[in-house]
This record gives C-alpha cells, structure tokens and sequence, in this order.
C-alpha cells in the first residue's frame, strides 16, 4: 500500500479502496487585439492525491490510526510519501481529512467509519509529478523530510 511518513497504510490500521490524484500545470492567457489569446507555460501546478476508504473496526482497521494521521496534519508538516513498489511520490502535507461514522452501538461507538484524506504535494523535486525520481534523488528527498 502506502507510506505516509512513518504511518503505514495498510489492512492492519487503516486501508483505503481509492486512491486519486490531480496534477495541474501552469498555463496563463494574454489577450490579443483582434487575435487568439496566447499562453505561456510557466511551471508545475498543484499535485493533489486523495484516499478514500472505510474501516470497520470489528473486522478491519483502527480507530487510532484516523487520530493519528488527525495528529500528524495538526503539525503542518511534509511527510515523504512512498507506495510499497518503491515508488516515492514527493512530500506531502495533509490539508484536509473526512470521516462519516455510521452504524452505531447503543453506546454510540460507530461500527464503520469512511474515511477520505486530502494530501498536497510541497515539495520541489521531480517536478514533473511522474513519481519516478533517482535512488539518490529519493535519499534526498527523505532526509529533507525528516529533518523538517
């Protein structure tokens, strides 16, 4: 599954069934007199993945594992953000989490909760956003991270 910083995704604690991401680049217009606006292409734009998914503690996932992802956007800071391929994304911070609890017990604990976590991209490197980047480009990627 995932890595976000040191917090595992996965059956254990907290799995998600999507995962989405937005990639937008910079292209601003100028009007012409009696022509077609021009563009100019002036960088990357945001980089915005999404996770959306449910637990349902009795079976699967951790009650704990939304209030700890809860204390690690509380920070404000960037967590290296690697897929178990190996694939590092970049840093990223989290800007927004969504829970729906449903299905309660007479005590009101919810027997399933959905979830959805909004992360942005903030760092500089591998601009392109393709998520591929060199071993050492990785290394220090992670250790910026870490340090922060």
């Amino acid at each position: 599954m995932l890595c976000l910083g040191l917090f595992v995704f996965s059956l254990d604690t907290l799995s998600y069934q999507d995962l989405q991401r937005r990639i937008s680049w910079k292209h601003p217009t100028q009007s012409i007199v009696g022509g077609r606006d021009t563009s100019q292409f002036l960088g990357y734009g945001e980089d915005i993945i999404t996770l959306s998914g449910s637990i349902v503690p009795e079976f699967k996932g951790k009650r704990a594992s939304l209030d700890e992802l809860r204390m690690m956007g509380d920070t404000g800071l960037a967590f290296a953000l690697v897929e178990g391929t190996g694939t590092v994304y970049g840093a990223f911070v989290i800007t927004e989490m969504q829970e729906t609890k449903t299905y309660f017990e007479v005590d009101g604990t919810a027997r399933k909760i959905e979830f959805t976590l909004t992360l942005r991209r903030v760092d500089q490197d591998d601009e392109g956003g393709s998520g591929h980047s060199d071993e050492m480009g990785d290394l220090e990627m992670s250790e910026a991270v870490s340090l922060s």
